[in-house]
């Protein structure tokens, strides 16, 4: 039986663009599901910054700024705008709002509305999650993340992210520099991998975006910027190619995050070009990272330095295996439009 074809409307955050080489897990996300929409037949929306490339069609709005107070008042009401004008002109079947500030821009009521959580429980206002309003659900990106929310009966059951494995399946002569990719902002640790880098003597690529915001730019400034030299050097933001380059030539990935990962894509992307992860045990990656097997958990900044120099007896097709049998990016498509599917027959 031909299964009925889809219109979904996925929101992304204001403040990140949605593309193939977003920096952003979130981004990554909307764009594979954008991706996989189009692809099978299914109508796809996005609602995202300006210049986000998307398979779909793009709506796209003003960026936002992190500029504090109302700052950015006119950039949830264009988000918000644009949420509301679609629903009012398209028949939509679900709205996927996927930005930590969901609650500036929801639809009106009378569209189902599903809410991806991608960022830690204390990252989201009180009383904003598990709303009783009719129609509004909560999906986690990991069962540990879920444990952290309370009970409720609009949270549903965690749907993992995934990644697209092929895109890093490309071998690379290992060098013999670590890597950090990812955010720059205090929450990520990335001067602890600095740390650790020099009390191993061992170079370290910092490849990322600093974070928008002045707390972001203040820790670059005074916490990243001194701790650099010859051997540990900032490289910016990377594209989806220059990524799987700087991933499979690295020696492995550090992941010191001071916060509880919801569910890491760069130790999944890490784990597919057969890269070994050393990180702390933070949130999912607990569960991510099979210690001494696919890569090493550590307590401290001195335990890193010295998981640095066994970084050599991880073998990679062990983290390749780990990449393909756990993190493929159609399970986590063949879900959500399961979800997609219940969500729309419950409105039905």
């Amino acid at each position: 039986m031909t299964m009925q074809a889809l219109t979904v409307l996925n929101v992304a955050s204001p403040f990140v663009a949605v593309s193939a080489d977003a920096v952003g897990g979130a981004e990554q996300v909307v764009h594979y599901l954008d991706e996989a929409l189009a692809s099978r037949g299914h109508r796809s929306i996005v609602v995202a910054r300006a210049g986000s490339r998307v398979t779909g069609t793009l709506v796209a709005t003003p960026p936002a700024t992190l500029a504090g107070g109302t700052g950015n008042s006119a950039v949830w009401e264009a988000h918000r705008s644009a949420v509301a004008g679609i629903c009012a002109r398209q028949p939509i079947d679900v709205v996927h709002i996927h930005g930590v500030e969901f609650q500036c821009y929801l639809p009106p009521p009378g569209i189902p509305v599903l809410v991806s959580l991608h960022m830690p429980a204390d990252r989201y206002p009180p009383g904003e999650i598990c709303s009783p309003r009719p129609g509004l659900w909560f999906v986690c990106v990991s069962a540990s993340q879920r444990e952290t929310f309370a009970p409720s009966p609009v949270m549903l059951d965690a749907v993992p992210n995934g990644i697209a494995i092929e895109a890093f399946a490309g071998r690379h002569a290992r060098r013999g520099f670590a890597l950090f990719l990812g955010r720059i902002s205090p929450e990520k640790g990335v001067h602890l991998a600095l740390d650790a880098a020099r009390m191993a003597d061992m170079p370290l690529l910092i490849a990322g975006e600093v974070f928008p915001g002045d707390e972001a730019q203040r820790y670059f400034e005074c916490e990243i910027v001194p701790r650099l030299d010859a051997r540990r050097r900032f490289i910016g933001p990377l594209g989806l190619a220059r990524k799987c380059r700087f991933l499979a030539a690295a020696r492995c990935v550090l992941m010191p995050s001071l916060t509880p990962e919801a569910g890491s894509l760069v130790a999944m992307e890490a784990m597919a070009t057969g890269t070994p992860v050393i990180a702390f045990p933070a949130g999912e990656l607990v569960n991510m990272v099979d210690h001494a097997r696919t890569g090493w958990l550590v307590d401290s900044v001195a335990e890193m330095a010295a998981a640095l120099s066994r970084a050599h007896e991880i073998v990679s097709e062990a983290c390749r295996l780990e990449a393909r049998e756990r993190f493929s990016r159609e399970v986590m498509v063949a879900k959500y439009l399961a979800l997609y599917r219940q969500l729309s027959r419950r409105r039905g």
